[in-house]
């Protein structure tokens, strides 16, 4: 059976939309938190990230400070709701479809994300995504502190968390095939050898064209 990685962007890529800046958006709806405040913040770090001058800690700062207000299992029954409400919904239409092929290939399939593994974890789990790499938020006591417990899996910093789970699972980037919409994730993409533009970004579309890669959309 082949140990080839298929690796796979979240927000965009296998969701037609993005998780994180919708967990946002569930907490103003459900009255979590302040509505104008926080809504109109967590719109102005969704542009930065598009525009790709997000600074990554300070986002994710920003998104942990409400999970401080409960415990994990007040937070998880939130989740759930979340989930059925906002992720599944969002899941693209094709996206089961291509995890299944790459199921029957033999190949090891996970889940890359900058989206931290709080809001990302039972994502992967409801796709049956056995391995997640995410930005590592810091839980303590059974409390979530609203810092991060790692650096953030965003840019280049997706080379380096994946570096250091290959190295503790005992794969290698060999025949690795990669799938995204942005163009935060090229660092990545230029270092394996399959790189697949998915529902791409402008800017990540006119390098995939440049350079030939395939280009495919998953809605």
């Amino acid at each position: 059976m082949s140990s080839r990685l298929a690796l796979f962007d979240l927000d965009n890529t296998l969701l037609a939309g993005d998780s994180d800046h919708g967990w946002g958006e569930f907490m103003v709806q459900q009255g979590l938190v302040d509505a104008a405040d926080y809504g109109a913040k967590n719109d102005a770090f969704y542009a930065d990230y598009l525009a790709g001058s997000l600074d990554m800690v300070a986002y994710a700062e920003f998104a942990l400070a409400p999970l401080t207000q409960y415990s994990v299992q007040e937070l998880n029954h939130i989740h759930e709701q979340f989930m059925q409400t906002t992720v599944i919904p969002m899941i693209a239409p094709k996206t089961q479809a291509l995890l299944q092929t790459h199921r029957e290939a033999g190949d090891v399939l996970v889940i890359i994300t900058a989206t931290n593994d709080f809001i990302t974890g039972p994502i992967a789990s409801y796709l049956d995504i056995p391995h997640l790499i995410a930005t590592p938020t810091e839980c303590i006591d059974g409390r979530y502190t609203g810092k991060l417990s790692g650096s953030p899996c965003f840019k280049a910093g997706k080379i380096d968390k994946l570096k250091t789970w290959m190295s503790q699972q005992g794969h290698t980037i060999e025949g690795a095939c990669f799938y995204s919409d942005s163009h935060n994730d090229l660092p990545l993409l230029e270092l394996v050898d399959e790189p697949i533009a998915v529902d791409p970004d402008a800017q990540l579309e006119a390098h995939a064209l440049a350079k030939g890669w395939p280009v495919l959309s998953l809605r």
